[in-house]
């Protein structure tokens, strides 16, 4: 039986990304995207939010990290990642998350405090 697991989203980041490493130093961030939906239900406007979890691996979490902020606006593609795990109190919990393989910068790039100089692209692709 075929199968395709490919996932496009675009929208906000959640929160600022905080970049760090796993003991055999590769660079990861993980995060979330806020993607919004606006349609039309009889005369009136409904607009809602969805909230996915994100994981950027290597040079794209690096780029995220140095680049993106909370409320950046990105168009990311990956494949869906099923997690599961026991929480503190023994419940077993779980979740769908993207593990992103390619992402663009909408928008001009957020550079921090750590960075020097600015950046003028306004729009950055990234893949891994």
């Amino acid at each position: 039986m075929a199968s395709f697991n490919r996932v496009v989203l675009c929208g906000n980041l959640c929160s600022d990304p905080e970049l760090r490493f796993t003991p055999r130093e590769k660079a990861v961030v993980d995060t979330s995207i806020a993607v919004n939906e606006r349609y039309k239900k009889g005369d009136e406007w409904i607009e809602t939010t969805t909230f996915v979890d994100l994981t950027f691996w290597g040079r794209t979490a690096e780029v995220v990290d140095q680049y993106l902020r909370k409320g950046s606006n990105i168009l990311v593609e990956g494949k869906l990642r099923y997690e599961s795990w026991e929480d503190n109190d023994g419940k077993k919990r779980s979740k769908v998350k993207v593990v992103v393989d390619h992402m663009t910068m909408l928008g001009k790039p957020q550079s921090d405090s750590r960075e020097s100089g600015s950046q003028e692209a306004t729009e950055q692709t990234t893949s891994v």
